[in-house]
């Protein structure tokens, strides 16, 4: 399926500098309000609100726009990963997916149809539906989840269903439950340095 999606991208610093070096990739899907053919929409959220606002991060950083009408479609995902591995000296050891919201939904999507790209995940706010019955698909697969336990818009249990599911095929998953969060979970979530940290260090 070929799926063209626009992104906003965000070289690391030194890059052009030293041509022989490969860098992390970071692939940020975004929720349902920033859909559409205006890349500024994206700065409302997650890293690339981050980027704008000055935060450096030691990666290559793609945040993809998905238009009106549509939710993510995970071959155009991974069409689109390949080609920024393609265009862009990437480390192909450190491939990272993560969304929120309707984002979320769509970084479980990709990673359950390719479950090799990616060196981890972090879903937030999201849910695979009935594909927490194949969960040990992922078993291998570092993941981070995070949800706001009073999340009116996806139901919480939709992340701790899938970590349960994880948990018992004997992933060593991670499940951030915040107590007080509603909705947005990804403010407290992309802005927890841990969370970095901890990407940047899984590796295929």
């Amino acid at each position: 399926v070929e799926v063209g999606y626009r992104y906003l991208l965000s070289l690391p610093d030194g890059y052009q500098g030293d041509v022989t070096r490969k860098w992390p990739l970071v692939v940020f899907l975004h929720g349902a309000g920033e859909r559409g053919s205006d890349l500024e929409m994206l700065k409302k959220h997650g890293p690339p609100k981050l980027i704008a606002a000055g935060q450096k991060f030691d990666a290559i950083i793609a945040s993809l726009q998905c238009p009106s009408g549509e939710i993510w479609n995970s071959h155009g995902v991974k069409a689109l990963t390949d080609d920024l591995i393609k265009k862009h000296r990437v480390d192909v050891d450190r491939v990272y997916l993560t969304g929120l919201s309707m984002g979320g939904f769509g970084t479980w999507d990709t990673a359950f149809d390719y479950p090799q790209t990616y060196a981890a995940i972090v879903p937030i706010c999201g849910g695979a539906g009935v594909r927490w019955l194949i969960a040990d698909r992922l078993k291998h697969l570092p993941i981070w989840i995070f949800h706001g336990a009073k999340d009116p818009v996806v139901e919480p249990a939709l992340s701790q269903k899938m970590y349960h599911a994880l948990k018992n095929s004997g992933s060593d998953v991670k499940l951030t439950l915040y107590p007080d969060l509603m909705h947005d979970s990804w403010t407290a979530a992309y802005g927890d340095p841990a969370l970095w940290e901890w990407l940047f260090q899984q590796k295929l």
